[in-house]
C-alpha cells in the first residue's frame, strides 16, 4: 500500500487514459469509467466514476504493482489548491473516513478545478 503518511504521495502531471488503461481495465468494475489520469515517472492516479485508485509500480522491470482504492464514498472533506504564479503546484487534499489525510500534489498544469468538480458530483 502507498505511505499516505507522507506529506505529499505524487508530483503528478496530467497523462492520456489510453496511455494506462490496459494496466487498470481488468481491475475496474462493470460501468466504471475513466474520468482523468495522471501520472509521474512510474506511478500513475486514476480518476473514476467510482474512485481514485492510485497505482505503486515497483521492481526494476515494473511488473509488480501495487492498486490502492480510495473510495469516494469513504470522502469526508476535499480541498484543492490551484497553482500560482511563484508556486506552480496545485494540490487536492482528501480526508477519509478510517484512513485520515491524502494529498496529491501536481504539475502545475494539472486542471484541480475539475478534479473538484469531478469529486463534488461523487461526493456530494
Amino acid at each position: 500500500m502507498i505511505d499516505f503518511e507522507k506529506q505529499s504521495v505524487f508530483k503528478l502531471a496530467p497523462c492520456r487514459p489510453e496511455d494506462i488503461a490496459s494496466q487498470v481495465s481488468p481491475i475496474l468494475i462493470q460501468g466504471e469509467q475513466i474520468v482523468s489520469c495522471f501520472k509521474t515517472v512510474r506511478d500513475f492516479v486514476v480518476f473514476t466514476n467510482k474512485r481514485i485508485i492510485a497505482v505503486n509500480v515497483q521492481g526494476m522491470t515494473g511488473r509488480k504493482k501495487d492498486f490502492t482504492t480510495l473510495p469516494y464514498s469513504r470522502v469526508q472533506v476535499f480541498s484543492i489548491e490551484t497553482a500560482g504564479t511563484f508556486d506552480m503546484d496545485a494540490e487536492l487534499d482528501l480526508w477519509f473516513s478510517g484512513l485520515g489525510k491524502v494529498r496529491l500534489e501536481f504539475k502545475g498544469h494539472a486542471d484541480v478545478k475539475l478534479l473538484g468538480q469531478v469529486i463534488a458530483t461523487y461526493v456530494l
